[in-house]
């Protein structure tokens, strides 16, 4: 950055802009040649292009009769075209949603005509896109990325019909994002007030670099890897899909400095071969943040010998959170922790009748509602009551606060074994088995029994190479026994070839449980 920008007031400059959602128009201007999306295929986008795009997308959105207040659907895979689309809506005083382009055509087209969508830019690479938009009578333009889709405008020759200057008249859009629907229909978090990513001055903006290595539509990389960066005159990098060994060479190459990982990209990285993990310089790395599932104890604790104590671990939803963070350091000294509770206002733990629990006892984790910015479910006051008790919401997790206030998780409501009418919780037997040398994942759910009315199974997929015996079975339910208490430990193991999870690395107990459920009345 040259001497001439460093004279400016940058903070205040942004921070008006994106008051009206313009901040990447800052960038434009004062470092319009500077990349700012490294894209998957080897494609740059520079500020200066990124913003005229984002300009664009605004007129033809109006062309189309939009105006503040609507809605516009993105179903994009990591690509600087996401950005630009997100950049547009952002200025407009409409609100976008990134849809999870993982799903059906039926779950996309739900979830579109739900946030009631007048524009759809969809990704051609998303076979899915045709198929949903087709059930969407109500879009009135559709815009198919990096590709044709039938009945869609193509993106780069629609865009340059349109002048890229700044609008005159932007707007502050926002986002709303839709939960993962493992327990019925996915809901969209509405909250138009949340506060926006804000200058940082911390930023290396001459050398600082963030890699996406999740799906950029999953709340946690949208904004700490995607909007926080760009925000920031900071470019990123896509990664289109995982793969160990070239995250590591992106880390070398690029010298990236900040990402954000989920536990299972940990134990990827983790089950390298050692000689290929020796073979990359990793030194550049700065920030990993890391939340979204709870991430084994032994697995972190070698991501901190490997990457350094640059882990910063979290605990929040798409909903909001209560601000539990924690650093590497004091991780190490608080192993299994998610955080601390900033005040004791912040978060409570409450048992099922609502009373506060003591320390060490677990119940479901209540956070309170942030004065600006707190959501609803989008056109779902019935289920956006459920979760709260007063000025408290809940995500549905359980879990306990230690004598020092550091919060620990053992499970989800919608998951829990009772067994006998005892409350077990999943998370924490999957924790124990995931250390022992021939695990490399653990699902553990809930199974019907005539007596106890469920009892425990651990469904375990084995590292590479190691062959399911009935000795290795009774190998690990004596390792189960050694830490956990006896009613906890599973009555049997079934193996599996890969346990199913989501985009966000959390654990999908549901489609485990589902097949033990069928024809019974099901647990949810």
């Amino acid at each position: 950055m040259d001497a001439a920008i460093d004279k400016l007031d940058l903070a205040t400059r942004v921070n008006e802009a994106i008051k009206v959602g313009m901040m990447h128009a800052v960038w434009a201007d004062l470092t319009p040649h500077k990349v700012a999306v490294y894209d998957p295929d080897g494609r740059e986008r520079t500020f200066g292009e990124l913003n005229a795009n984002a300009n664009r997308i605004v007129r033809l959105l109006r062309e189309a009769g939009l105006k503040a207040g609507d809605s516009v659907a993105l179903l994009c895979s990591n690509r600087s075209e996401f950005c630009e689309v997100l950049s547009g809506v952002m200025r407009t005083g409409m609100r976008v949603t990134p849809v999870n382009w993982h799903l059906t055509a039926d779950e996309i087209a739900y979830i579109v005509q739900d946030c009631e969508a007048k524009a759809l830019f969809a990704d051609a690479r998303i076979a899915a896109a045709g198929p949903a938009a087709g059930q969407c009578p109500a879009l009135s333009v559709k815009v198919a990325i990096g590709g044709e889709i039938e009945g869609f405008l193509p993106y780069e020759a629609t865009l340059a019909r349109y002048e890229g200057a700044d609008i005159p008249d932007p707007q502050r859009g926002y986002t709303m994002l839709y939960t993962s629907g493992t327990t019925g229909r996915p809901k969209g978090v509405f909250k138009p007030d949340a506060p926006d990513p804000e200058f940082n001055p911390a930023y290396d903006r001459d050398h600082d670099l963030h890699m996406c290595t999740g799906p950029a539509y999953h709340a946690a990389p949208l904004l700490g890897d995607v909007r926080r960066p760009l925000t920031n005159g900071v470019p990123l990098v896509f990664i289109d899909k995982w793969d160990s060994e070239g995250v590591l060479r992106t880390i070398q190459e690029r010298r990236v400095t900040h990402s954000h990982f989920v536990a299972i990209m940990f134990q990827r990285l983790l089950a390298l071969p050692p000689d290929v993990r020796a073979r990359y310089d990793v030194s550049s790395l700065k920030v990993i943040t890391h939340g979204a599932a709870p991430c084994p104890p032994e697995t972190k604790r070698a991501m901190i010998e490997w990457f350094g104590p640059v882990l910063n671990e979290y605990y929040a939803g798409s909903e909001g959170g209560a601000g539990f963070r924690l650093d590497s350091h004091e991780w190490l000294k608080k192993p299994g922790s998610v955080g601390k509770r900033p005040s004791p206002e912040a978060a409570k733990i409450l048992d099922e009748e609502g009373n506060e629990c003591p320390p060490g006892v677990a119940g479901t984790i209540y956070m309170k509602l942030p004065e600006r910015g707190a959501f609803q479910y989008y056109n779902d006051p019935e289920k956006t009551q459920k979760g709260r008790r007063g000025d408290y919401f809940t995500l549905g997790d359980i879990g306990y606060l230690d004598e020092d206030d550091y919060l620990f998780l053992t499970g989800r409501n919608a998951e829990t074994i009772i067994s006998g009418g005892v409350n077990i919780y999943p998370q924490e037997i999957d924790n124990e088995l995931i250390k022992h040398p021939a695990v490399e994942d653990s699902c553990t759910i809930g199974i019907p029994n005539d007596e106890w009315g469920e009892e425990v199974r651990a469904v375990i997929q084995l590292k590479a190479g190691v062959q399911p015996t009935e000795a290795l079975k009774q190998e690990i339910l004596d390792f189960a026994r050694r830490a956990l208490a006896r009613y906890k430990v599973p009555r049997d193991i079934d193996w599996a070839d890969e346990l199913p999870r989501s985009q966000a690395g959390k654990i999908q107990r549901n489609k485990v449980r589902e097949p033990y459920w069928k024809g019974r009345a099901r647990q949810i």
